[in-house]
């Protein structure tokens, strides 16, 4: 009898004071997140949706016409986030897979990881510097959105690597031994097994490094320069893609470079328009990554 007393009583939940207030604690936090979020969108939108017009968004500024725009800027973003986006993605998850995958561990791993989580901890305009330095002057490639998409390469390749190997580990060992035991090369274990099954972690570090990318300035003003011209297109289409190949290798200031300006020369309606445009980029992209997370993911029987 007392036997089945003390069974009974260990299924019972019981319910503490500690609990309690460790679980409102919790709420309480979260929801506190969730207010600052609302209320720095809030407030920026409040501010500056005044100012977001279309002619804002589809012209540049120019003292000759009169015009006050961003597309340039725009433009610019855009291409720095496509560009560097393209190199340190496949570098950063082909970093993660070999530490994870292919290395076997020891003191090179080591090193490895902690040169990643150093470079993650490295200030901003450190990057900067070194590739004013290094991609601008050695390279010759002066201020221009190449040089800046390399550097911000280098800072954004340690959040998507190490995110990318957390999101292969949390994959069972299981699926690797099933894949493996029925005959599958290891690569085409990696390629059809690991990648689909970590991508919402994959996806997790590239929006990240998104985020990154477009409030990313003090790196900038070292190394894209704060242009914001557009390039002049013709009705030849080999012209027009020779132009926008060469945009890279000009000036090109990015919102965050424009809003960073026009905050220093006391013109805040601009600068919180410019804002509200940052979010919404920022939103959006996050949006169409989410979807494409969900179409590379393995379907489920």
């Amino acid at each position: 009898m007392t036997d089945l007393r003390s069974a009974s009583s260990i299924m019972v939940k019981k319910k503490r004071p500690v609990d309690t207030l460790l679980t409102v604690a919790i709420y309480v936090s979260a929801s506190i997140s969730v207010i600052l979020l609302i209320g720095i969108i809030g407030y920026v939108f409040a501010k500056g949706y005044r100012t977001v017009t279309w002619s804002f968004l589809t012209t540049v500024t120019s003292a000759l016409k009169q015009t006050v725009g961003i597309l340039g800027n725009i433009v610019n973003t855009l291409y720095i986030i496509v560009i560097t986006l393209l190199i340190s993605t496949p570098l950063g998850v082909g970093a993660a897979i070999y530490l994870n995958e292919y290395a076997k561990p020891g003191k090179l791993v080591r090193l490895i990881e902690f040169t990643t989580e150093t470079l993650s901890g490295i200030p901003s305009i450190i990057f900067g510097l070194f590739g004013m330095v290094f991609f601008g002057e050695t390279l010759g490639l002066s201020y221009s959105i190449l040089t800046g998409s390399f550097t911000l390469t280098l800072m954004v390749l340690p959040l998507i690597t190490r995110n990318t190997q957390e999101a292969l580990r949390t994959v069972p060992d299981s699926y690797r031994n099933g894949a493996l035991g029925m005959g599958a090369t290891k690569w085409h274990m990696i390629r059809t097994i690991l990648l689909p099954s970590s991508m919402p972690g994959i996806v997790t570090g590239v929006i990240l490094a998104i985020g990154r990318i477009v409030g990313e300035s003090a790196a900038l003003l070292f190394t894209a320069g704060s242009a914001y011209t557009l390039p002049r297109f013709t009705d030849s289409l080999a012209d027009n893609i020779g132009k926008m190949l060469e945009k890279t290798t000009q000036s090109g200031g990015t919102l965050t470079i424009a809003l960073y300006l026009r905050m220093q020369n006391g013109e805040y309606d601009i600068a919180f328009g410019i804002g509200c445009v940052l979010v919404v980029i920022v939103l959006v992209i996050n949006m169409l990554t989410k979807l494409l997370a969900e179409k590379l993911k393995p379907i489920k029987n």
